[in-house]
């Protein structure tokens, strides 16, 4: 296994974030991606001292300030002023796993040459991400128009020795954090620190991470989907292929040639029906799981093609000699993206607290409640009640962020994409949606316990394992423990390849 990855021209798929993120391998710079980094400094130093006319955030100030030019003595204290002034973050703080993706897709986008930082900026950088020092960062505070500039802005103060980071769990200052590593602060030249503060890597990280774990639930969705299906005593004839192919999306068709694989030697599949037809939480799985499968294509090629480019603002092409200032920092592709994430894995979890709904409900054979002695025992009636309650909740986190915008910088920022906020709440959906999954895979196992056929090869195995850290509930005990286990057992599942 390489420890290390190197970075280069090498267009990045989900599956190759997630193989470096995932195995924890050091960053490491080309020779080719320092020579354009080295380039871009150079052509940046020349042209401000041979141009004449105002170069926006380079001498001038910033957003409603850009038209006030900078004098040249002044031009490095502008960039730690931008810096400083912009760290104003508020409310909980970013886990350490999105902050890791942070310093990632940064300096993944710097290494590309359009930024005009210094070589010592982004080695600092990878610095901090090879020994896993992750700058404090708050949640809210970017609107995702110039980028995320509130976060990235936190993320920065450290390679000046100001703010703080996490290291070995202990929260510590910039300052400390660069002494004890022996590493002298960054003294921010021009424009680099509106290359630091420009730029989209708060919403991509929470974008990345939300659709690695997107990927993982997907397919435990299915799995349990499946489950709950035979434990239900349903009927296979929904997922026949000839259904799938005269509605040809491709998530559909995936979806029930999964659930037909994984269920093929069932033997509570195979015995004879006195049903017709199963409820739409099982009958419609693969037309529902499906669809969100498809809403999640879209939404990884948006964010693929994020994390590839180059996001901050102006832009620098030392070949064609120019500096441009544009918007590719603004987030309205990604702030519509995570908003259907957000949506399409808000159905997984409905239709999933619909199939719990249905197993309990003392239906085909089961008892109510999937306990031994209802009426003395509650049963499995009360986790149903927490499953609702996420569910709501993703109802109205799946409200759209990015029909929303706010005027900001006296105008000059008048159209804002409010990406930043559809990121935090897609991740906040992602954590409901695992729990309402716990609680059906606690609910589908306890109902497969009520049957005398066996189930697929498959399923038993997977059930065997679940067993080990959750036991059949012979009477009522706090359910919230085995919720809990049950939480941990999807969260512990690994995927070798994540797409």
């Amino acid at each position: 296994m390489e420890t290390h990855h190197i970075i280069d021209d090498k267009f990045l798929n989900l599956n190759d974030l997630w193989q470096i993120y995932s195995q924890n391998k050091k960053l490491q710079l080309s020779d080719n991606s320092r020579k354009k980094i080295v380039k871009a400094r150079h052509f940046l130093d020349k042209k401000i001292k041979s141009s004449e006319r105002p170069l926006y955030g380079i001498n001038t100030g910033f957003g409603a300030l850009h038209n006030i030019k900078i004098d040249d003595s002044q031009i490095n204290q502008l960039q730690e002023n931008l810096v400083k002034s912009h760290a104003c973050g508020i409310g909980e703080t970013v886990p350490n796993e999105i902050v890791k993706l942070m310093l990632l897709l940064k300096i993944l986008s710097l290494s590309k040459g359009h930024s005009g930082v210094q070589l010592e900026t982004v080695e600092l950088l990878i610095n901090f991400y090879n020994n896993d020092i992750f700058p404090v960062v708050y949640r809210q505070g970017s609107l995702g128009a110039s980028g995320d500039l509130v976060p990235l802005a936190h993320l920065s103060l450290p390679l000046m020795g100001e703010g703080e980071v996490t290291c070995q769990n202990q929260i510590v200052s910039g300052k400390d954090i660069l002494k004890k590593f022996g590493w002298a602060p960054i003294k921010l030249q021009a424009k680099e620190g509106l290359a630091l503060l420009n730029g989209t890597q708060f919403m991509s990280a929470y974008g990345v991470y939300t659709l690695f774990a997107t990927k993982k639930l997907l397919y435990i969705a299915d799995v349990l989907a499946a489950l709950s299906l035979d434990a239900f005593d349903g009927r296979i004839e929904p997922f026949d292929a000839l259904v799938q192919d005269i509605r040809p999306h491709q998530g559909q068709i995936q979806t029930a040639a999964f659930i037909r694989d994984i269920l093929d030697d069932s033997e509570l599949l195979k015995q004879p029906k006195k049903h017709v037809q199963d409820p739409y939480s099982f009958r419609c799985v693969p037309q529902v799981h499906g669809a969100a499968k498809d809403a999640v294509t879209y939404v990884e090629r948006t964010i693929i093609n994020e994390i590839n480019a180059v996001t901050d603002n102006p832009l620098i092409f030392p070949d064609e000699d120019k500096i441009i200032s544009g918007g590719n920092f603004h987030g309205e592709p990604l702030a519509l993206s995570l908003d259907m994430l957000a949506i399409a894995m808000s159905e997984i979890a409905n239709i999933s607290e619909r199939r719990t709904y249905q197993l309990i409900s003392g239906k085909r054979g089961l008892p109510a409640f999937l306990v031994n002695d209802p009426g003395l025992n509650s049963g499995l009636m009360i986790p149903q009640y927490a499953s609702a309650s996420a569910v709501s909740q993703n109802k109205q986190l799946a409200t759209p962020a990015s029909v929303d915008s706010i005027e900001s910088s006296n105008g000059q920022e008048d159209h804002v994409s409010m990406g930043a906020n559809a990121a935090t709440k897609a991740y906040r959906v992602l954590d409901n949606v695992q729990k309402v999954l716990a609680i059906e895979l606690l609910t589908g196992s306890q109902a497969m316990s009520f049957r005398k056929l066996k189930t697929s090869s498959f399923l038993q195995s997977f059930m065997q394992s679940y067993r080990k850290e959750v036991p059949f509930i012979e009477k009522d005990r706090i359910l919230q423990k085995d919720i809990a286990k049950s939480i941990d057992f999807i969260r512990n599942i690994r995927l070798e390849k994540i797409s």
